[in-house]
């Protein structure tokens, strides 16, 4: 069996490639660099769109808020929200940072600025600010989210920022000696807010802000990895996460949205005695002074057990570890559809997993130096694209003639999905970019490699 190729190779940044993200219903990929540049590529043609810098230092990480905002998180302790709509891409330059001379280019549109700690390396994370239909972020359309990164002071300990009011609501200490937080993820579940850590120690832990409640509860709190964990993900619907870390463990835990019933040794020893030995005992009760003295022990007992109620604590086993042998595998991206996940490894490979079973599906393989991000597309749904369509038409002659294309489409294809019959060369490119399974792979050497999974 031949080995996988990539479908195209994008080639614009001149420093390490340190994070992407598929924006606009995939309509175009942001990259960002370490020299801070970011990089906007219409995945139509597979050329810069547009092209900024966005820091003055190397970019954390980047996510598409809706279909008009980007946030970027910089090394310069910055987390900077850009208004960057359609329109706006002609008012920015395309050249790629390879290419540039001279000054800086033009920035986009910049609407909230938030001064944040980037001393550990700790990228942020991002959810709406209330539970509802749009659960991810690319898919908000609302005026607010809900922003976590490290504590300014503390870095064990995290901020949770309101957007756009800059408005600091929570600070998360974790408790103990765990060391910096090395990754983040935030998102509701069963109306309750959930932030999901890791840290220097290879602790990860889930804790939860109850609905109507101000204080956070630790609910679970693992340690398989040895090192560092260098990025998490949760599953799609919140019933899990998964880890990866400078070790070479891949790591499945729950999320838990309340604390694990613990009984005392006390209670279990005697509920084990009266199951076992409860007839013989009633058999051969005592008689006499020995009542008296058996009753009073039994008095004594039953105040005990009184005492000694069940108890709580935070979970600790994980789902399943799956040893890869393979250390250093960060960036991990579950896809949209929750059935895949990928990593990039600082062995120059890109790995592609099952979510159920942790099995690896895939080994990619053409960056010759090490590999530091990686991103799926969205799979987007037939109700998701009649949504964007409905949100896209101006007029009602423009709705008509996209029914007209549906119809010659179905007609085209009858009991199938929409086909491109019709369509200009433009929209065929357009559709292409729009419903391939992209993943996307940044390396230290600038390039990109763009993969069509499964």
């Amino acid at each position: 069996m031949s080995e996988p190729t990539p479908v195209n190779i994008l080639r614009g940044h001149k420093s390490q490639v340190h994070a992407a993200a598929f924006v606009r219903g995939n309509d175009r990929l942001a990259t960002g660099d370490a020299d801070g540049y970011v990089i906007l590529w219409d995945l139509a043609i597979m050329r810069p769109k547009a092209v900024w810098r966005a820091h003055e230092n190397a970019i954390l990480a980047i996510r598409g808020w809706g279909n008009d905002k980007i946030i970027t998180h910089g090394r310069d302790h910055r987390l900077v929200v850009w208004q960057l709509r359609l329109e706006d891409e002609q008012n920015l330059v395309s050249v790629s940072p390879l290419e540039q001379t001279g000054d800086s280019p033009p920035q986009p549109w910049m609407l909230h600025v938030l001064e944040v700690n980037t001393m550990n390396f700790c990228a942020f994370a991002a959810c709406p600010s209330s539970p509802g239909a749009n659960a991810t972020l690319a898919d908000d359309t609302s005026d607010g989210i809900l922003v976590a990164v490290p504590n300014t002071l503390l870095a064990e300990s995290i901020d949770i920022f309101e957007l756009p009011s800059q408005k600091r609501i929570h600070t998360v200490k974790p408790g103990g000696k765990h060391g910096m937080a090395m990754t983040l993820a935030i998102l509701h579940k069963q109306n309750h807010l959930i932030l999901v850590a890791g840290f220097e120690n290879g602790m990860c832990s889930v804790f939860v802000l109850a609905e109507n409640m101000h204080e956070w509860v630790t609910t679970y709190r693992g340690q398989a990895h040895s090192q560092p964990v260098l990025s998490l993900e949760p599953g799609v619907g919140g019933e899990y996460f998964i880890s990866s870390s400078a070790d070479s463990l891949i790591v499945k835990h729950p999320i838990p949205t309340a604390l694990q019933t613990t009984i005392p040794d006390f209670l279990q020893s005697t509920t084990q005695i009266t199951a076992s030995h409860g007839a013989s005992s009633a058999l051969k009760a005592p008689t006499g002074i020995g009542a008296l003295f058996a009753g009073q022990q039994g008095s004594a007992k039953s105040g005990n057990a009184a005492v000694a109620k069940p108890g709580t604590k935070a979970w600790q086993d994980p789902i399943k570890v799956l040893n890869t042998k393979h250390s250093g595998q960060q960036s991990l991206n579950i896809r949209s559809d929750g059935r895949v996940f990928a990593t990039a490894g600082w062995d120059s490979k890109i790995r592609v997993y099952a979510t159920k079973s942790l099995n690896e599906l895939a080994v990619l393989k053409w960056h010759q130096v090490g590999v530091y991000a990686a991103a799926f597309a969205g799979i987007r749904t037939e109700l998701q694209e009649t949504s964007a369509s409905e949100n896209m038409e101006n007029s009602m002659q423009s709705l008509q003639a996209a029914h007209r294309n549906i119809s010659e489409a179905l007609i085209s294809k009858p009991g199938g999905a929409l086909g491109t019959h019709g369509m200009t060369v433009k929209e065929r490119r357009l559709h292409h970019a729009k419903h391939t399974h992209w993943l996307v792979a940044g390396a230290k050497d600038g390039k990109l490699s763009l993969w069509d999974i499964y």
